[in-house]
């Protein structure tokens, strides 16, 4: 039977396009040739055409790094790591932190073999920002990881796009800009002093990187994972299609005024290098500046924020607000995502068994994720003076909090649960608190130093 002529040409054009792809072997087979260890005293070895890396106590991470750097590429390898060991693959990495401090710090591809957190293929930032893609925002792929067995994992690094895949499946879609060149290594991590995980072994295979023209070979016929990004103060593309909108624009004080103001506050807020800060005062609620509010209202939606906090700081940010339910002194009254230092202010320990913590709906629920917890810590917190991320979920009377990825409080609102927490709470003596239909947004004076940005809402239908 012979072949039409067009199908031929389609055949031998992609077989054509399959060949052009230059791949390069960064790991030759035989010997760590081109690549250095570096920070840990962790032992590496070459057997059977494999990278074997074995845990050691006593010893931080140590690494494996390629002598040459990267920016944008595709890398492709194949992992198999013994059961109860934390791993991962560096890239755009750099052995020098910005202080001067001799550690490896830079993106990672995670393998992680826990039993209640299984988010190999996330995106971690190792001795930086900490998690920037955890398995969290997409869950329902992680089982296509075989825990303890060969994986092939894939990374495209191409400008600001960075995508992960696992056999054959996207495992995270990040947008992040704050790295663009870097080195390639191979982690074993530390294990303190725990001798059941002594001198178990990671193996790496086929290791092989794709640098000339690597947006050209990028996977663009399967579905793609929820995208996050870390644009400062911008949308992607796919963001603006989805209709997300920046409700700050990282430069003036448009769509805000202040709670009880027609206009933006002259005072307590600055609007400077892209951030949006509430400025030190005392400590008091709603004393120097105000709270500001969006002049727009909201229904449902899924509101972003990025916070960084000072120690001992205090604030918040406050959905379904009603201006003109509090005239005197004080905060405007809604329900709030509790933005707090939960280390040095005492409002942490207030409350009723810690609902007046960082991400908590304050007075009113805890902000608790234990199944993602660490060193018995129920919270991702990247820590005072470092960005975290807020999100607010709203789907008519169901509401979420998140912390970082991670889902800390959901609750529904108007039923008896409802009312009942309510009632045992300081917005008893405000009546049918929390079901109004829809509000204003707010971003609350506390008197203590706190920047936002990267302030983006999706209204939902």
């Amino acid at each position: 039977m012979k072949r039409p002529i067009a199908l031929l040409l389609i055949v031998i054009t992609s077989a054509l396009t399959i060949n052009a792809q230059e791949w390069v072997e960064l790991f030759n087979g035989k010997n760590l040739k081109g690549w250095e260890k570096l920070d840990g005293a962790a032992e590496y070895r070459v057997e059977n055409g494999e990278v074997i890396g074995l845990s050691k106590t006593g010893t931080p991470n140590t690494f494996m790094a390629t002598k040459k750097l990267f920016g944008d590429f595709i890398l492709e390898y194949e992992m198999k790591m013994d059961r109860g060991l934390n791993s991962g693959v560096q890239f755009r990495s750099v052995a020098t932190k910005p202080d001067g401090k001799e550690r490896v710090n830079g993106y990672q591809v995670e393998c992680d073999d826990s039993d209640g957190r299984p988010w190999a293929g996330g995106i971690y930032e190792e001795a930086s920002r900490g998690w920037l893609y955890p398995m969290a925002y997409h869950m329902c792929v992680t089982k296509a990881n075989k825990r303890g067995e060969w994986n092939k994992i894939r990374v495209e690094a191409v400008g600001s796009t960075i995508r992960t895949y696992i056999n054959g499946v996207n495992f995270t879609n990040l947008v992040d800009d704050a790295r663009q060149e870097g080195f390639i290594a191979l982690q074993v991590h530390g294990i303190g002093n725990n001798e059941a995980l002594n001198g178990k072994e990671i193996r790496w295979r086929n290791i092989r990187i794709l640098t000339e023209d690597p947006a050209k070979y990028m996977n663009s016929d399967m579905e793609l994972s929820p995208e996050v990004s870390y644009l400062d103060n911008e949308l992607t593309p796919a963001q603006k299609e989805e209709g997300w909108k920046l409700l700050w624009d990282g430069r003036t004080s448009e769509g805000w005024r202040g709670a009880r103001l027609n206009s933006f506050p002259e005072k307590g807020w600055s609007v400077e290098n892209g951030l949006l800060t509430v400025e030190k005062s005392g400590g008091g609620e709603s004393a120097h500046g105000g709270d500001i509010v969006t002049k727009k209202k909201y229904t449902s939606f899924i509101l972003e924020v990025d916070f960084r906090i000072t120690k001992g700081a205090n604030s918040g940010i406050k959905y379904f607000v009603d201006p003109n339910l509090n005239t005197g002194a004080g905060s405007s009254i809604g329900c709030e995502y509790q933005i707090l230092d939960d280390g040095n202010h005492p409002d942490a320990k207030q409350g009723i068994e810690g609902n007046r913590t960082v991400a908590s709906l304050y007075d009113l629920i805890k902000a608790d994720a234990l199944l993602y917890g660490q060193d018995n810590n129920p919270k991702r917190f990247n820590g005072v003076g470092n960005w975290n991320r807020a999100r607010i979920v709203v789907k008519g009377s169901y509401v979420a909090h998140y912390l970082n990825g991670i889902k800390m409080v959901e609750y529904e609102r108007g039923t008896q649960i409802w009312k009942a927490l309510v009632a045992y709470s300081k917005y008893a003596k405000w009546p049918a608190f929390g079901e109004a239909e829809s509000g204003h947004i707010l971003l609350q004076d506390h008197g203590d130093e706190v920047s936002f940005k990267n302030i983006r809402i999706l209204e939902l239908k």
